[in-house]
C-alpha cells in the first residue's frame, strides 16, 4: 500500500484571471497536482464550487474551499491507499454530505480527487489515461475526434440572446495529428478570412479560444467556417458542430434569439433548418435545462441525424441522465468533471451513458489552466470525442498537445475515433470496436 503522506491546496488563477483551486497531494512516490476550472454558462444543477465573496478578486477567491481541503478533507484521507480511488472519493462525498457539494465545495473535492488519481497512477506505474481505463473498465486506446469552438457568441463573448458555440470537428483523417493539422489549418484560413473581412478587430478571440467578429447571427459564423474549410479542401472531413447553450436566451416559457422568439416546436424547426443547410453533425443544449418536452421533440426531430448533447440538462449526473433516458432527449452526454465534482462519479456517468448506448464527449469549461487531465480522460475512458475550444491559447492547446503525447506513446495500438467509413449521422461514434 502507497499512503497519502500530504494533502495541500493553494490559490491559482485560471485562464480568466480568476482563482480556483489547486490540489497537491504527497505520497512516496512524489507530489501530485491538479487545477479546477471554472465555467461561464453553468447548469442550476451543477455541483456548486465555492468562492469567499468580499472584496478580494472581486468576490471570487477560494481561500474557504482551500481551508475545507487542508482542514477537513486532508486529516480524513492522509493514510488512506492512493490507488483507492472510489473510496477516497467516497469519503470526500460523505464528509460534504450535500447533493451538489455545497459544504465543502466541488472545487475542493475535485482538486484532491484528480490529484490522488495522479497519485494512483504513479504508484502502478503506468500513464494517467492508462490508469483512467483501469479505474473505468474501457481499454484506453481511442483518439478523440475535436469540437474545436472556432467562433465565439454568447456568454463567451459578452452578447445576449445568441448561440454561444459555433465549431469545426475533423471527423473523417487518418489519424489524431491529421486531424488536428486539419482543424489548425483551417482555423488560421478562418483567421485570415474574418481579418480581410473585418480589420484586426475581427480576429481577436474570446474566452475559449474561438474568433468573435461583429457577425450578425449564428449562420453568418457558419458561412464564414464553411468557406475556410472549402479554401482548406476539407469538405467532407471537417464538418460543423453548435452549442446553443440555449438556457441563457430561455425566459418566461419562450427562446428569444436574435430578435425573435420562439416556443420549443419553432426553436426545433430552426435547429433543422440549420441542419439542412450546413454540414452540422452535433448540437450541444439545443433546449434549455428544464425544457424536458423540448428536448423530446429536438431528440425526435434530429437524432437520426447529428449528436443531441446534452450538457446543463445533465450536469454530468447519473440521475439526470436516467431520466434523459427514459424520456429519449437526447444521445450524447457532454462530460464536465466540475459539473459532478469527483473522479468516481465522471466515470459512472459515462458508463451509464455507453451502456445507454450513448456517446460521450469530454469537455473543458470556459476557465481553464495549464492541467491536462481532460485529455487523458477522454483517451482512458474511450469517449472518441472531446471538446477543448479553439487552437489559440495555452491552456487550450496543452491539452491538443497531451493528445499528441498520447497517440505518439499508443503507437500502432491507438485508434483514432474518425478514421474509417463513415456517413454524417454516425460520424461521431464513440464506443470502441
Amino acid at each position: 500500500m502507497t499512503k497519502i503522506l500530504k494533502v495541500f491546496a493553494r490559490q491559482v488563477l485560471d485562464s480568466r484571471g480568476n482563482p480556483t483551486v489547486e490540489a497537491e497531494v504527497t505520497t512516496s512516490r512524489g507530489r501530485f497536482l491538479a487545477i479546477v476550472p471554472s465555467g461561464t454558462s453553468t447548469g442550476e444543477r451543477e455541483a456548486i464550487e465555492i468562492r469567499d465573496g468580499g472584496e478580494g478578486y472581486h468576490g471570487k477567491s477560494v481561500n474557504e474551499a482551500i481551508k475545507n481541503v487542508r482542514e477537513v478533507i486532508a486529516p480524513e484521507i492522509c493514510g488512506m491507499d492512493a490507488t483507492k480511488q472510489k473510496e477516497i472519493d467516497q469519503v470526500m462525498i460523505d464528509l460534504d454530505g450535500t447533493k451538489t457539494k455545497s459544504a465543502l465545495g466541488a472545487n475542493a473535492i475535485l482538486s484532491v480527487s484528480m490529484a490522488v488519481c495522479r497519485a494512483g497512477a504513479a504508484v502502478e506505474g503506468i500513464p494517467l489515461y492508462k490508469y483512467l481505463a483501469q479505474l473505468s473498465g474501457r481499454k484506453g486506446v481511442t483518439l478523440p475526434v475535436m469540437q474545436l469552438n472556432v467562433m465565439n457568441g454568447g456568454k463567451h463573448a459578452g452578447l445576449e440572446d445568441d448561440i454561444q458555440e459555433q465549431m469545426i470537428l475533423p471527423v473523417r483523417a487518418e489519424n489524431y495529428s491529421e486531424a488536428l493539422r486539419m482543424s489548425v489549418e483551417t482555423y488560421l484560413a478562418l483567421k485570415g478570412i474574418l481579418k480581410k473581412r473585418f480589420g484586426a478587430f475581427g480576429i481577436l478571440v474570446g474566452d475559449e479560444g474561438g474568433f468573435v467578429p461583429k457577425v450578425k447571427g449564428v449562420e453568418g459564423r457558419l458561412e464564414y467556417m464553411t468557406q475556410a474549410i472549402e479554401e482548406m479542401g476539407y469538405s467532407g472531413r471537417l464538418f460543423l458542430g453548435l452549442d446553443a447553450a440555449s438556457s441563457e436566451f430561455h425566459r418566461e416559457g419562450k427562446y428569444h434569439l436574435y430578435g425573435n422568439e420562439y416556443d420549443s416546436g419553432e426553436l426545433v424547426e430552426f435547429y433543422a433548418g440549420l441542419v439542412s443547410k450546413y454540414e452540422i453533425v452535433s448540437l450541444e443544449d439545443g433546449m434549455a435545462e428544464n425544457d424536458w418536452h423540448g428536448w423530446t421533440e429536438l431528440m425526435s426531430k434530429l437524432g437520426n441525424k447529428i449528436n443531441v448533447v446534452g450538457d446543463d440538462l445533465l450536469v454530468t449526473n447519473v440521475e439526470y441522465i436516467q431520466r434523459a433516458v427514459a424520456e429519449k432527449c437526447c444521445d450524447t452526454l457532454l462530460l464536465k468533471l466540475n459539473q459532478i465534482g469527483t473522479v468516481t462519479e465522471a466515470i459512472e456517468a459515462a458508463n451509464l451513458s455507453f451502456k445507454s448506448g450513448w456517446k460521450v464527449i469530454v469537455s473543458h469549461r470556459s476557465g481553464e489552466s495549464e492541467d491536462t487531465f481532460i485529455a487523458d480522460l477522454a483517451v482512458g475512458l474511450d469517449t472518441g470525442q472531446c471538446k477543448f475550444g479553439g487552437p489559440s491559447r495555452s491552456e487550450r492547446n496543452c491539452k491538443y498537445n497531451q493528445l499528441l503525447r498520447i497517440e505518439e506513446e499508443l503507437n500502432d495500438e491507438g485508434r483514432y475515433a474518425g478514421a474509417g467509413p463513415f456517413k454524417i449521422g454516425d460520424a461521431c461514434q464513440s464506443s470502441v470496436s
